[in-house]
């Protein structure tokens, strides 16, 4: 038993200075000034206008779901949640969208421009584009038949953006599960959040560049006796991304293939089968590290309601990561994709 301890003291270690970290900077994932009546008076329908104009993105096409909770996500993880992800590259700013973890898998800045028009023309200068991508991910997840939850509101536009926390906070398919717990322990998320957020990939998409070595390596075939796929779904994934590298690196396959289009458990189920189209997903149930990451995966594969109330408390936290600058320096961008002047 202590060759074993001592094995994960340096893992303990390195969990404990990350806390430290997190409670020595500005961020948090705690109780930043935001209420739910924050626009009450300035600005009534901004939920009416958020939520029409999702409608239509949604039924325009599904997937547009997922693009939305995506942006979210990635704008939280840097600098907190402030719309620093939105920001286009300017002679005086470098945005955030070419970082690696972004340039390829972040869309829906269209749709974005689409709600944030609508609410300048409705209420000039009043709803940050920060709160009104927090409130549209909430209404995504809603469309395609995922819980409802209250969104706490009243965050600033960042006049600053971060490539670089973008290339060191997010994490990435192909990291391993401590690493991935790491850098969510760092916003202040608990593991139990961090596998309750990863079920968003219910819905989600993922780039034949981070599946291409599970597809062909044999690892999904039915003879492997690992993590077959059946042999139909396995040719689709291979039609779709082609053995050669760099060949169809941006095509897209649904990571939960029985219900891409519904927010629901499936994922998880999926995970519990070995079918895990990503590592990182994967190895929240296979790791050898993962006993407690694997009861939760349990758990949600057989409780989707555990699931969804859980994922809209996580959500709601992670709508929460904060920082003081952005409060303090902060404004309401006219235009989402730029500074103002």
């Amino acid at each position: 038993m202590a060759p074993f301890s001592l094995c994960f003291r340096p893992f303990v270690m390195q969990l404990l200075l990350l806390v430290f970290v997190v409670l020595s900077t500005g961020l948090c994932a705690g109780d930043p000034p935001l209420t739910l009546d924050y626009y009450e008076s300035a600005c009534p329908t901004v939920f009416e206008i958020v939520k029409k104009e999702m409608e239509c993105a949604v039924l325009s096409d599904p997937r547009n779901a997922a693009l939305v909770v995506r942006l979210h996500f990635h704008d939280c993880f840097v600098q907190g949640c402030d719309g620093s992800v939105l920001l286009e590259d300017t002679i005086t700013l470098t945005g955030e969208k070419k970082a690696s973890p972004n340039i390829h898998s972040l869309k829906g800045f269209r749709i974005v421009d689409r709600i944030k028009n609508k609410l300048e023309s409705e209420c000039p200068g009043i709803v940050s584009c920060a709160d009104l991508l927090t409130i549209a991910a909430r209404d995504a997840v809603i469309l395609v038949g995922g819980p409802y939850w209250d969104v706490p509101l009243g965050r600033k536009d960042s006049i600053t953006a971060s490539p670089e926390l973008a290339e060191a906070n997010l994490p990435t398919a192909n990291e391993g599960l401590s690493t991935i717990i790491s850098k969510f322990l760092y916003q202040g998320l608990s593991v139990t959040d961090m596998v309750a957020l990863s079920g968003a990939h219910t819905i989600g998409m993922a780039r034949c560049e981070n599946v291409r070595e599970g597809i062909y390596s044999g690892e999904f075939e039915a003879t492997s006796g690992i993590n077959p796929l059946s042999e139909s779904h396995l040719n689709n994934l291979r039609s779709t991304c082609p053995p050669v590298g760099g060949v169809g690196n941006n095509n897209v396959t649904a990571m939960d293939y029985a219900t891409p289009e519904i927010f629901d458990n499936s994922f998880y189920r999926l995970l519990l089968k070995g079918e895990g189209l990503l590592n990182s997903d994967q190895e929240m149930y296979s790791s050898l590290f993962g006993i407690e990451t694997g009861e939760i995966v349990k758990k949600y594969a057989a409780d989707p309601v555990a699931f969804f109330e859980q994922f809209s408390e996580s959500m709601v936290k992670l709508g929460n990561i904060t920082n003081d600058e952005s409060f303090e320096n902060g404004e309401v961008r006219k235009n989402c994709r730029f500074v103002n002047t």
